[in-house]
């Protein structure tokens, strides 16, 4: 037998299904597989034998939800096992209880009901990872002390509670392989955070592809995400591997996913299910180990509810959400920020040592920052790049020049979304609800479409749709 299956596990569910499929799936892993459906016995077992590695369900009382009875038990897990690697399952999502049970020490987390392949791969960075470990040294799952020689750790700029939260959650779902949906405005610093999780995790040695979905056309779709063989269009002179193959091993970050049509969304969540592509021209299933980390600045569950977007897609993607306020919301975040971008700015375009005066401040405290951060960093080098003293002052901010402009231009009546709205709802009636010939009469691509009748919504736009 080979050295990686000379390992042992133990799993405790109240529920005998779940038992014998884990312990089915699990069996080509393990040497030895000892299943409990009693927690009581967990001492017994434990003071018998060490287990490479323990899977443990969160609720055992009929009707309780709550996870309190799992985390007693990871208690004392820890107590006979100081080092034990523990893998929590439930079937009720909480963030809280996974937040916590991570606290305690567990190793990853899996949202029931779990497939096949999302349950091995759990276990089997459980094991690489704990094959890593230096001896004598724990490896805390709850910590973000990894080294990476190789880079620089990204690390998020604030100073207020809602983003402590936020950072708390990722030091929390960093080292796990749950997928991760990132939500928020344009500009709030998504692909930061997606950086942050990979940097983090136990990929963060392997690739992290980015892939803007927004980008990329529907006809290009299938060869950019899962490949193509040689001929398998005009173009296609060499075979070609796909950002999930390229991603293998590492975090694919499917940003913009809000963008995709309804087609393209159900290419996609096959490829998550069965963890495989294939190549456009080929009928051979290559399997990928991905981990999943999405974002989008659209609004996915009122999509999802109005026929948009995919509830299975979204079921997939988000088993853990993090949402990223906008910059109006967190102004204690303002000054730090601007300082470090001034920072940057500074050394950038030789004007190191440059301040900001006090009536600028009192400007940037003022203003919303529709673009939020990103917004924030362009008016910051804009300034640095037209200051012409030691201090910016509001004069060198592009924002503060667009308010006083708004406020000798006279209010127009009727709104310029007015004109759109009437003229895609005018679009979608006369084509009966179909979007392709829709957005081929306005004029836009589809995914843009796609956007407008989010932002609209779709119950004001067409009685054909749905």
């Amino acid at each position: 037998m080979k050295e990686e299956n000379q390992k042992s596990l133990l799993i405790i569910d109240d529920d005998n299904d779940v038992l014998f499929t884990a312990k089915l799936v699990l069996r080509g892993i393990f040497s030895r597989i000892d299943t409990l459906d009693d927690p009581k016995l967990i001492p017994q077992y434990l003071k018998a034998k060490k287990y490479d590695v323990i899977i443990l369900d969160m609720n055992f009382n009929r009707g309780d939800t709550s996870g309190r009875e799992g985390l007693e038990w990871l208690d004392k897990i820890f107590i006979f096992d100081s080092n034990a690697k523990v893998l929590t399952t439930t079937a009720y999502g909480e963030i809280n209880l996974a937040v916590q049970a991570m606290k305690k020490g567990a190793s990853d987390f899996l949202i029931k009901p779990w497939n096949k392949s999302q349950l091995v791969t759990s276990v089997q960075n459980i094991i690489q990872a704990a094959s890593s470990q230096k001896p004598g040294k724990k490896q805390g799952h709850n910590s973000t002390n990894n080294e990476h020689p190789h880079s620089e750790a990204p690390s998020i700029i604030s100073r207020s509670e809602s983003m402590e939260k936020i950072a708390d959650i990722i030091k929390t779902v960093a080292p796990t392989n749950a997928s991760v949906l990132i939500t928020g405005e344009t500009g709030t610093g998504k692909e930061l955070v997606a950086n942050i999780l990979h940097h983090f995790s136990m990929r963060s040695q392997n690739p992290f592809v980015h892939v803007d979905l927004g980008t990329i056309p529907d006809t290009l779709f299938e060869s950019e995400l899962f490949g193509h063989t040689r001929g398998a269009f005009t173009d296609a002179r060499e075979e070609k591997a796909g950002r999930f193959e390229t991603a293998s091993g590492g975090t694919l970050f499917l940003d913009e996913i809000g963008n995709l049509t309804l087609p393209l969304q159900a290419k996609i969540l096959t490829s998550i299910q069965k963890r495989e592509v294939v190549r456009l021209g080929s009928n051979i299933a290559r399997e990928v180990n991905v981990r999943i980390i999405s974002a989008t600045n659209m609004h996915v569950y009122d999509m999802a509810e109005n026929f948009m977007f995919r509830k299975d897609l979204l079921y997939r993607i988000n088993t853990v959400e993090i949402s990223l306020p906008p910059l109006r919301e967190r102004k204690e975040d303002i000054e730090p920020l601007a300082a470090y971008f001034l920072q940057n700015f500074g050394r950038q375009y030789e004007k190191e040592g440059l301040g900001i005066s006090e009536n600028a401040q009192r400007r940037m405290m003022e203003y919303n920052w529709p673009g939020n951060i990103r917004e924030l960093e362009q008016e910051i080098e804009r300034a640095v790049i037209f200051c012409r003293n030691q201090k910016i002052d509001p004069a060198d901010f592009s924002f503060t020049n667009r308010q006083a402009a708004k406020q000798t231009v006279p209010e127009i009546a009727i709104k310029v979304e007015d004109y759109e709205r009437k003229a895609i709802k005018e679009a979608l009636n006369k084509h009966g609800g179909n979007l392709s010939r829709a957005a081929a009469e306005l004029g836009i691509a589809r995914s843009t479409l796609y956007r407008k009748i989010a932002y609209f919504g779709s119950e004001n736009l067409s009685e054909n749709m749905f």
